[in-house]
C-alpha cells in the first residue's frame, strides 16, 4: 500500500512539474503555444512529421523573410507552420496591415488564407501566432501515434 501511495504522489509531482514547466515556457517565450508537433511533411527537410518545434511570440514587424511562422487558419484543424517568402501590405477588414506570403519548404505553391470575406494570397498579421525558435527531432511522434490510436487524427 505504501509503495502505491508513493507511486501516485510521484506521478502527480511529475504532472505538476510538467504543467509548471509549460506555463513557464508560455511566459518566457511570450506565446500561448510555446510547443507544436509537426503533423505533416510540408516543411521537409527542415522539420519532419513528429518533430516538436519551440515557438517564440513576436510582433508582426519583427518577422522577416525566411522566418518560419505558425498561424491559425479557418480551414485547418491544426496550426500551420510555414516559411515567410514575402511581406507586403494588404487591406484586411478595411485597414492596411502586414500580410505574409508563406508556403512549406516541401510545397510548390503559396498558401491561401480564407477569411469570411474572401480569400487572401497571404496570411494577415492577426493570424500569426509565433515564429519557430528551435526544433526537437521526433519526440512528438508519441503524441501523433496516441492521437491516431484514440481516433483524433495525426
Amino acid at each position: 500500500m505504501e509503495k502505491a501511495v508513493k507511486e501516485v504522489i510521484s506521478t502527480l509531482l511529475v504532472i505538476i512539474l510538467t504543467l509548471a514547466f509549460y506555463q513557464g515556457l508560455k511566459l518566457a517565450l511570450h506565446t500561448d503555444t510555446p510547443l507544436v508537433v509537426v503533423v505533416s511533411g510540408s516543411m521537409e527537410p527542415v522539420f519532419y512529421r513528429g518533430d516538436i518545434v519551440v515557438l517564440k511570440g513576436v510582433k508582426p514587424d519583427e518577422i522577416k523573410v525566411g522566418d518560419v511562422v505558425v498561424y491559425r487558419s479557418l480551414v485547418a484543424k491544426y496550426p500551420i507552420i510555414h516559411r515567410v517568402r514575402e511581406i507586403k501590405m494588404e487591406e484586411v477588414n478595411g485597414r492596411p496591415e502586414l500580410c505574409f506570403v508563406t508556403w512549406g519548404d516541401h510545397n510548390v505553391v503559396p498558401d491561401l488564407y480564407f477569411t469570411p470575406n474572401g480569400v487572401l494570397d497571404c496570411v494577415p498579421q492577426e493570424a500569426i501566432e509565433a515564429k519557430a525558435l528551435l526544433v526537437i527531432p521526433k519526440v512528438g511522434i508519441i503524441s501523433i501515434k496516441l492521437r491516431e490510436l484514440f481516433g483524433f487524427g495525426g
